[in-house]
Protein backbone atom coordinates (compact mmCIF):
# COMPACT_ATOMS: atom_id res chain seq x y z
CA UNK A 1 0.00 0.00 0.00
CA UNK A 2 1.47 3.31 -0.67
CA UNK A 3 0.41 5.69 2.00
CA UNK A 4 0.68 8.89 -0.36
CA UNK A 5 1.38 11.24 2.49
CA UNK A 6 2.60 14.74 2.13
CA UNK A 7 5.74 14.33 3.48
CA UNK A 8 7.50 11.59 5.87
CA UNK A 9 5.56 9.50 8.30
CA UNK A 10 8.13 10.34 10.82
CA UNK A 11 8.13 13.95 10.34
CA UNK A 12 4.15 14.01 10.33
CA UNK A 13 4.19 12.52 13.56
CA UNK A 14 6.29 14.57 14.89
CA UNK A 15 4.90 18.09 13.70
CA UNK A 16 2.10 17.27 14.79
CA UNK A 17 3.10 16.01 18.11
CA UNK A 18 4.87 19.11 18.57
CA UNK A 19 1.95 20.91 17.80
CA UNK A 20 -0.70 19.24 19.87
CA UNK A 21 1.37 19.11 23.58
CA UNK A 22 2.03 23.13 23.01
CA UNK A 23 -1.73 23.35 22.78
CA UNK A 24 -2.49 21.18 25.29
CA UNK A 25 -4.17 18.98 22.82
CA UNK A 26 -2.86 16.25 24.10
CA UNK A 27 -1.58 15.66 27.96
CA UNK A 28 2.27 13.49 27.87
CA UNK A 29 2.57 11.49 31.12
CA UNK A 30 5.93 11.04 31.87
CA UNK A 31 6.93 7.78 33.39
CA UNK A 32 9.90 6.59 35.87
CA UNK A 33 11.61 3.53 34.03
CA UNK A 34 13.71 0.24 35.47
CA UNK A 35 14.57 -3.08 33.77
CA UNK A 36 13.67 -6.25 35.19
CA UNK A 37 14.37 -9.78 33.88
CA UNK A 38 11.96 -13.07 34.46
CA UNK A 39 13.21 -15.22 36.19
CA UNK A 40 12.24 -18.52 33.49
CA UNK A 41 14.70 -20.14 32.07
CA UNK A 42 16.48 -23.65 31.20
CA UNK A 43 16.56 -25.68 34.48
CA UNK A 44 20.53 -25.42 36.09
CA UNK A 45 21.44 -29.59 36.78
CA UNK A 46 25.01 -29.86 36.79
CA UNK A 47 27.26 -27.82 39.33
CA UNK A 48 30.50 -28.45 36.93
CA UNK A 49 28.93 -25.84 34.34
CA UNK A 50 27.15 -24.13 36.95
CA UNK A 51 28.83 -20.58 36.16
CA UNK A 52 28.52 -20.68 32.22
CA UNK A 53 24.62 -22.00 32.59
CA UNK A 54 23.58 -19.28 34.90
CA UNK A 55 25.46 -16.68 32.19
CA UNK A 56 23.38 -18.70 29.57
CA UNK A 57 20.33 -18.77 31.65
CA UNK A 58 20.49 -14.43 32.07
CA UNK A 59 21.25 -14.27 28.43
CA UNK A 60 18.02 -16.18 27.92
CA UNK A 61 15.94 -14.33 30.25
CA UNK A 62 13.23 -11.96 28.77
CA UNK A 63 13.96 -8.40 30.10
CA UNK A 64 11.01 -5.89 30.73
CA UNK A 65 10.91 -2.44 31.01
CA UNK A 66 8.90 -1.42 34.14
CA UNK A 67 7.50 1.78 34.25
CA UNK A 68 5.91 3.84 36.89
CA UNK A 69 3.16 6.26 35.85
CA UNK A 70 0.64 7.86 38.99
CA UNK A 71 -1.30 10.01 36.13
CA UNK A 72 -2.32 6.34 35.00
CA UNK A 73 -4.55 6.33 38.31
CA UNK A 74 -5.86 9.89 37.75
CA UNK A 75 -7.26 8.20 34.08
CA UNK A 76 -10.95 7.95 33.82
CA UNK A 77 -12.41 4.53 34.34
CA UNK A 78 -13.40 2.53 30.80
CA UNK A 79 -16.71 1.81 31.59
CA UNK A 80 -17.64 -2.15 31.10
CA UNK A 81 -20.54 -4.38 30.90
CA UNK A 82 -20.53 -4.46 34.70
CA UNK A 83 -20.29 -0.24 34.84
CA UNK A 84 -22.25 0.68 32.29
CA UNK A 85 -21.70 4.14 30.93
CA UNK A 86 -25.09 6.95 31.79
CA UNK A 87 -24.70 7.94 28.35
CA UNK A 88 -23.74 6.66 25.16
CA UNK A 89 -20.11 6.71 25.08
CA UNK A 90 -18.34 8.95 22.11
CA UNK A 91 -16.05 7.55 18.84
CA UNK A 92 -12.71 8.73 19.82
CA UNK A 93 -12.34 8.04 16.16
CA UNK A 94 -14.96 9.25 14.42
CA UNK A 95 -14.54 12.67 13.26
CA UNK A 96 -11.23 12.94 15.83
CA UNK A 97 -9.62 16.47 16.37
CA UNK A 98 -7.92 18.38 13.56
CA UNK A 99 -4.74 18.74 16.51
CA UNK A 100 -4.73 14.65 16.81
CA UNK A 101 -5.62 13.56 13.25
CA UNK A 102 -2.26 13.59 11.41
CA UNK A 103 -3.40 11.85 8.07
CA UNK A 104 -6.11 9.88 6.09
CA UNK A 105 -4.34 7.02 4.08
CA UNK A 106 -4.34 5.78 1.73
CA UNK A 107 -4.59 9.31 -0.25
CA UNK A 108 -6.68 8.30 -2.34
CA UNK A 109 -9.89 6.34 -1.00
CA UNK A 110 -8.55 6.13 2.32
CA UNK A 111 -9.42 3.20 4.46
CA UNK A 112 -7.86 4.54 7.46
CA UNK A 113 -7.20 7.41 10.08
CA UNK A 114 -3.79 8.23 11.54
CA UNK A 115 -4.56 9.85 14.64
CA UNK A 116 -1.71 10.60 17.76
CA UNK A 117 -2.97 9.08 21.35
CA UNK A 118 -4.87 11.97 23.53
CA UNK A 119 -2.67 10.61 26.60
CA UNK A 120 0.84 9.38 25.56
CA UNK A 121 3.35 8.20 28.11
CA UNK A 122 5.29 7.30 25.53
CA UNK A 123 6.27 10.32 22.97
CA UNK A 124 4.74 10.16 19.49
CA UNK A 125 2.26 7.81 20.12
CA UNK A 126 0.00 7.12 17.69
CA UNK A 127 -3.26 5.10 16.34
CA UNK A 128 -4.30 3.37 12.68
CA UNK A 129 -8.08 3.17 12.86
CA UNK A 130 -10.83 2.13 10.09
CA UNK A 131 -11.80 5.49 9.14
CA UNK A 132 -15.29 3.46 9.68
CA UNK A 133 -16.68 2.15 12.82
CA UNK A 134 -15.51 -1.40 12.28
CA UNK A 135 -15.13 -3.37 15.80
CA UNK A 136 -12.24 -3.94 17.75
CA UNK A 137 -13.36 -7.30 18.48
CA UNK A 138 -13.53 -8.98 14.91
CA UNK A 139 -10.70 -10.42 13.14
CA UNK A 140 -8.18 -8.11 11.29
CA UNK A 141 -8.85 -7.45 7.27
CA UNK A 142 -6.30 -7.69 4.90
CA UNK A 143 -6.56 -3.56 4.94
CA UNK A 144 -5.54 -3.10 8.23
CA UNK A 145 -2.72 -5.40 8.23
CA UNK A 146 -1.97 -3.81 4.79
CA UNK A 147 -1.98 -0.12 6.40
CA UNK A 148 -0.44 -1.62 9.16
CA UNK A 149 2.59 -2.54 7.93
CA UNK A 150 2.79 0.29 5.12
CA UNK A 151 3.70 2.73 8.16
CA UNK A 152 6.43 0.18 9.87
CA UNK A 153 8.00 0.44 6.39
CA UNK A 154 7.43 4.11 5.64
CA UNK A 155 9.04 4.86 9.24
CA UNK A 156 12.20 2.08 9.07
CA UNK A 157 12.46 3.85 4.79
CA UNK A 158 12.55 7.35 6.43
CA UNK A 159 14.78 6.83 9.12
CA UNK A 160 16.85 3.72 8.14
CA UNK A 161 16.81 0.29 10.06
CA UNK A 162 18.19 2.02 13.67
CA UNK A 163 15.06 3.45 13.91
CA UNK A 164 11.88 1.70 13.85
CA UNK A 165 8.19 1.34 15.21
CA UNK A 166 6.29 -1.22 17.19
CA UNK A 167 2.85 -2.06 16.33
CA UNK A 168 0.29 -3.68 18.63
CA UNK A 169 -3.12 -4.60 18.80
CA UNK A 170 -5.48 -5.41 21.81
CA UNK A 171 -8.95 -7.30 21.22
CA UNK A 172 -11.23 -9.06 23.37
CA UNK A 173 -12.47 -7.81 27.04
CA UNK A 174 -8.92 -9.91 28.56
CA UNK A 175 -6.37 -8.05 26.09
CA UNK A 176 -6.33 -4.81 27.59
CA UNK A 177 -8.46 -3.49 25.06
CA UNK A 178 -10.02 0.02 25.74
CA UNK A 179 -12.19 1.54 22.56
CA UNK A 180 -14.52 -0.83 20.54
CA UNK A 181 -13.29 1.24 17.12
CA UNK A 182 -10.94 -0.76 14.96
CA UNK A 183 -7.39 0.46 15.85
CA UNK A 184 -3.55 -0.79 16.23
CA UNK A 185 -0.99 1.30 18.16
CA UNK A 186 2.49 2.29 16.99
CA UNK A 187 5.45 3.38 19.12
CA UNK A 188 8.58 4.54 18.12
CA UNK A 189 11.63 1.81 19.65
CA UNK A 190 13.57 4.91 20.41
CA UNK A 191 11.24 6.39 22.40
CA UNK A 192 10.43 3.79 24.06
CA UNK A 193 14.37 3.04 25.14
CA UNK A 194 13.94 6.30 26.92
CA UNK A 195 17.83 7.18 27.64
CA UNK A 196 20.19 4.83 29.18
CA UNK A 197 17.68 3.65 31.90
CA UNK A 198 17.07 0.95 28.90
CA UNK A 199 20.81 -0.22 27.76
CA UNK A 200 20.62 -3.82 27.14
CA UNK A 201 16.59 -3.99 26.71
CA UNK A 202 15.06 -5.18 23.33
CA UNK A 203 11.85 -5.78 22.54
CA UNK A 204 10.32 -8.84 23.22
CA UNK A 205 8.88 -9.52 19.61
CA UNK A 206 12.57 -9.24 18.42
CA UNK A 207 13.52 -11.66 20.70
CA UNK A 208 10.88 -14.19 20.12
CA UNK A 209 11.68 -13.10 15.94
CA UNK A 210 15.16 -14.12 16.54
CA UNK A 211 15.15 -17.68 18.28
CA UNK A 212 15.40 -20.77 16.31
CA UNK A 213 12.33 -21.78 14.20
CA UNK A 214 10.73 -25.11 13.25
CA UNK A 215 10.68 -26.67 10.57
CA UNK A 216 7.33 -24.83 9.53
CA UNK A 217 8.35 -21.53 10.33
CA UNK A 218 7.11 -20.99 13.45
CA UNK A 219 8.65 -18.80 16.28
CA UNK A 220 8.26 -19.48 20.23
CA UNK A 221 11.37 -18.37 22.42
CA UNK A 222 11.27 -20.88 25.18
CA UNK A 223 11.76 -18.71 28.35
CA UNK A 224 9.06 -16.66 27.63
CA UNK A 225 6.30 -17.38 30.42
CA UNK A 226 2.66 -17.55 28.34
CA UNK A 227 1.84 -19.04 24.84
CA UNK A 228 2.88 -17.09 21.98
CA UNK A 229 3.16 -17.55 18.26
CA UNK A 230 4.85 -16.17 15.81
CA UNK A 231 6.43 -16.09 12.21
CA UNK A 232 8.43 -14.03 9.76
CA UNK A 233 7.69 -11.80 6.94
CA UNK A 234 8.82 -12.88 3.45
CA UNK A 235 10.79 -9.57 2.01
CA UNK A 236 8.17 -7.13 0.91
CA UNK A 237 5.33 -9.34 2.03
CA UNK A 238 1.57 -8.31 -0.28
CA UNK A 239 -1.21 -7.96 1.62
CA UNK A 240 -2.80 -11.18 1.11
CA UNK A 241 0.84 -12.48 2.39
CA UNK A 242 0.32 -10.29 5.73
CA UNK A 243 -3.33 -11.62 6.12
CA UNK A 244 -2.20 -15.25 5.70
CA UNK A 245 0.45 -14.95 8.56
CA UNK A 246 -2.48 -12.91 10.74
CA UNK A 247 -4.82 -16.10 9.99
CA UNK A 248 -2.29 -18.64 10.75
CA UNK A 249 -1.31 -17.14 14.30
CA UNK A 250 -4.86 -16.32 14.99
CA UNK A 251 -5.91 -20.61 14.53
CA UNK A 252 -3.07 -21.60 16.76
CA UNK A 253 -4.09 -18.87 19.29
CA UNK A 254 -7.51 -19.93 19.46
CA UNK A 255 -6.24 -23.57 19.31
CA UNK A 256 -4.45 -23.24 22.36
CA UNK A 257 -7.44 -21.57 24.40
CA UNK A 258 -9.68 -23.98 23.13
CA UNK A 259 -7.31 -26.78 24.34
CA UNK A 260 -7.00 -25.08 27.61
CA UNK A 261 -10.75 -24.79 28.21
CA UNK A 262 -10.66 -28.10 27.60
CA UNK A 263 -8.47 -29.27 30.29
CA UNK A 264 -9.22 -26.49 32.54
CA UNK A 265 -13.33 -25.88 31.91
CA UNK A 266 -13.49 -23.81 34.77
CA UNK A 267 -10.89 -21.04 34.25
CA UNK A 268 -12.16 -18.87 31.55
CA UNK A 269 -14.84 -19.47 28.94
CA UNK A 270 -15.13 -18.05 25.45
CA UNK A 271 -16.87 -14.63 24.46
CA UNK A 272 -19.60 -14.71 22.68
CA UNK A 273 -20.04 -14.22 19.09
CA UNK A 274 -22.44 -11.94 18.66
CA UNK A 275 -22.56 -10.51 15.43
CA UNK A 276 -18.66 -11.62 14.26
CA UNK A 277 -16.60 -11.29 17.29
CA UNK A 278 -14.25 -13.34 17.69
CA UNK A 279 -14.70 -15.75 20.70
CA UNK A 280 -10.78 -14.90 22.07
CA UNK A 281 -9.22 -12.50 23.70
CA UNK A 282 -5.13 -11.52 22.10
CA UNK A 283 -2.41 -9.36 21.46
CA UNK A 284 -0.81 -9.01 18.48
CA UNK A 285 2.79 -7.30 17.58
CA UNK A 286 4.35 -6.28 14.87
CA UNK A 287 7.77 -5.08 12.85
CA UNK A 288 8.65 -4.77 9.49
CA UNK A 289 10.58 -8.24 10.37
CA UNK A 290 7.27 -10.36 11.46
CA UNK A 291 4.17 -11.10 13.79
CA UNK A 292 3.46 -12.40 16.73
CA UNK A 293 0.19 -13.30 18.73
CA UNK A 294 -0.39 -14.36 22.44
CA UNK A 295 -4.28 -15.38 23.74
CA UNK A 296 -5.05 -14.23 26.67
CA UNK A 297 -7.27 -15.50 29.48
CA UNK A 298 -6.83 -12.16 31.94
CA UNK A 299 -6.68 -8.73 31.58
CA UNK A 300 -4.00 -8.66 34.23
CA UNK A 301 -3.11 -10.36 38.02
CA UNK A 302 -3.10 -8.81 41.78
CA UNK A 303 0.29 -8.45 42.88
CA UNK A 304 0.77 -9.17 46.24
CA UNK A 305 2.70 -8.91 49.44
CA UNK A 306 4.97 -11.53 50.75
CA UNK A 307 2.26 -12.32 53.51
CA UNK A 308 -0.46 -12.69 50.60
CA UNK A 309 -2.23 -8.96 51.12
CA UNK A 310 -3.08 -7.35 47.92
CA UNK A 311 -1.25 -4.30 46.85
CA UNK A 312 -2.76 -3.63 43.53
CA UNK A 313 -3.92 -4.88 40.11
CA UNK A 314 -1.27 -4.93 37.31
CA UNK A 315 -2.77 -5.11 33.72
CA UNK A 316 -1.37 -5.36 30.80
CA UNK A 317 -2.25 -4.79 26.86
CA UNK A 318 -0.51 -5.84 23.34
CA UNK A 319 2.76 -3.93 25.04
CA UNK A 320 3.50 -7.02 26.57
CA UNK A 321 4.65 -8.55 23.67
CA UNK A 322 7.41 -5.22 23.05
CA UNK A 323 8.62 -6.15 26.78
CA UNK A 324 7.10 -3.48 28.65
CA UNK A 325 4.52 -2.95 31.10
CA UNK A 326 3.12 -0.22 33.89
CA UNK A 327 1.79 0.79 36.94
CA UNK A 328 0.78 3.35 38.72
CA UNK A 329 1.09 3.00 42.51
CA UNK A 330 4.35 3.54 44.15
CA UNK A 331 4.62 0.42 45.80
CA UNK A 332 4.05 -2.05 42.83
CA UNK A 333 7.03 -0.55 41.33
CA UNK A 334 8.60 -0.75 44.09
CA UNK A 335 8.15 -4.35 44.99
CA UNK A 336 8.37 -5.14 41.34
CA UNK A 337 11.64 -3.44 40.77
CA UNK A 338 12.88 -5.34 44.31
CA UNK A 339 11.20 -8.80 43.63
CA UNK A 340 11.58 -9.21 39.86
CA UNK A 341 10.45 -12.93 40.16
CA UNK A 342 6.91 -11.75 41.05
CA UNK A 343 6.64 -10.87 36.95
CA UNK A 344 6.87 -14.43 36.15
CA UNK A 345 3.86 -15.08 37.92
CA UNK A 346 1.87 -12.02 36.56
CA UNK A 347 3.16 -12.62 33.01
CA UNK A 348 1.81 -16.78 33.46
CA UNK A 349 -1.89 -15.82 35.01
CA UNK A 350 -2.56 -13.10 31.63
CA UNK A 351 -1.64 -15.99 29.05
CA UNK A 352 -2.42 -19.45 28.64
CA UNK A 353 0.22 -21.64 29.99
CA UNK A 354 3.02 -22.73 27.99
CA UNK A 355 3.22 -26.16 26.59
CA UNK A 356 5.01 -28.12 24.08
CA UNK A 357 3.19 -27.80 20.29
CA UNK A 358 2.30 -30.14 18.27
CA UNK A 359 1.16 -28.27 15.36
CA UNK A 360 1.60 -29.32 12.03
CA UNK A 361 1.80 -25.40 10.63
Amino acid sequence: MLLGLSESLPRLVETKYRAAKATHSLIFSSTELAIIRTSAGIPVSSSACLIYLLLLIVLMQPQFQLRYCPALAKKPVVASKDNPPETKRRDVFENPSADLLIADIPSTNPSHILVLNKYPVIKEHFIIATKTNKQQTHVLEEDDLEATYACLKAWREAHGPQKRLFAFFNSGEHSGASQPHRHLQFLPVDSMRDGEQSNGWELLIDLILADKPRPSGLLQHSAVPFAHFAFHFPPEPTGPQLHKIYTDLYQLAKTAVDDFISSNPNSFTLHATDEGASPISYNLAMTTTGMAICPRRSEGSMLRRDEGSDIGFVALNGTVLGGTLMVKYQEEWDVLRSQPEKLDSILESIGIPTIKQTHNL
